[in-house]
């Protein structure tokens, strides 16, 4: 059996074990070498990993078929763009793997942009702390409008099961990991931003300021925000004491669960008014 089709045979199995893993070691990691202490105490972390079984739940609900099933479907009979063009399978899937990367900058951006997108995306950016659980706390109907847009661009595309497989692998970590209360070395960190997001590059993008949070955007790769110039090295405070969340939502009452579903049909703390308020 190649890698490839070891890949698509095993894709449950890959991401729950990845997944699992990658949790354990960084909230690990971030407990024993913290940048903020975020992680202490632990019970918004219960609150956050409540969300991602909710949305797990909801995908499993509205979608009958998920990204990589569809890819199964698309490849077998030569659709999309790839299917057309008949490019290297190794060129296809780095073209494929990027341009997902791509699409999820564009769709966290308009987030930030469009009022209502912002109503679901605040979820994310009302955690008043900045840990590896921040990184599965996303409203389900995002996280639905996210896997439809997936799915449109697999349609699309046709990329190979393989590349799907990858891409899902790499946001789900890329999440966990950029989402962690840790701190690379300066120099280490400096390197490392030239291609991938760090924790204190996402760091930023969580920022109480309005003009910080507006930037970062990346997920994985971090060209992205210097070609569409997004890109800040730095925030205003240092990013150990620097205040995390949003003005208007960091009351207890505001961090419980059923507040965060739901907080998208309250009053409209919308992206232009938290301009002003920080």
């Amino acid at each position: 059996m190649n890698v490839a089709a070891f890949l698509v045979e095993h894709e449950g199995a890959l991401r729950l074990g990845s997944f699992v893993t990658a949790l354990i070691v960084l909230a690990a990691l971030q407990w024993r070498w913290p940048a903020r202490g975020d992680s202490r105490p632990a019970a918004r972390q219960l609150t956050n990993l409540g969300l991602v079984a909710i949305d797990t739940l909801v995908l499993r609900l509205l979608f009958p078929v998920l990204a990589v099933g569809l890819s199964l479907a698309v490849d077998a009979r030569g659709g999309g763009l790839f299917g057309a063009l008949h490019w290297p399978g190794w060129l296809e899937f780095v073209l494929a793997v990027a341009l997902f990367d791509l699409a999820i900058y564009w769709q966290h951006r308009l987030h930030h942009a469009i009022p209502w997108l912002w109503r679901l995306h605040r979820v994310h950016h009302s955690d008043i702390a900045f840990d590896v659980s921040t990184g599965v706390r996303f409203h389900p109907i995002e996280i639905a409008l996210s896997m439809a847009i997936k799915l449109g661009l697999v349609w699309l595309l046709g990329p190979s099961p393989a590349a799907v497989v990858v891409f899902e692998l790499l946001l789900s970590l890329g999440s966990l990991s950029t989402h962690t209360d840790c701190a690379l070395p300066a120099g280490v960190d400096r390197r490392l931003r030239m291609l991938l997001v760090t924790p204190s590059m996402h760091r930023i993008h969580h920022s109480i300021l309005r003009d910080e949070r507006d930037s970062n955007f990346s997920f994985n790769l971090s060209v992205w925000d210097r070609v569409f110039l997004s890109y800040r090295v730095a925030p205003v405070q240092p990013e150990t004491t620097m205040p995390i969340g949003l003005p208007a939502l960091r009351k207890p009452s505001q961090q419980r669960l059923f507040s965060l579903l739901v907080q998208p049909f309250g009053p409209a703390t919308d992206a232009r008014k938290d301009a002003h308020d920080a």
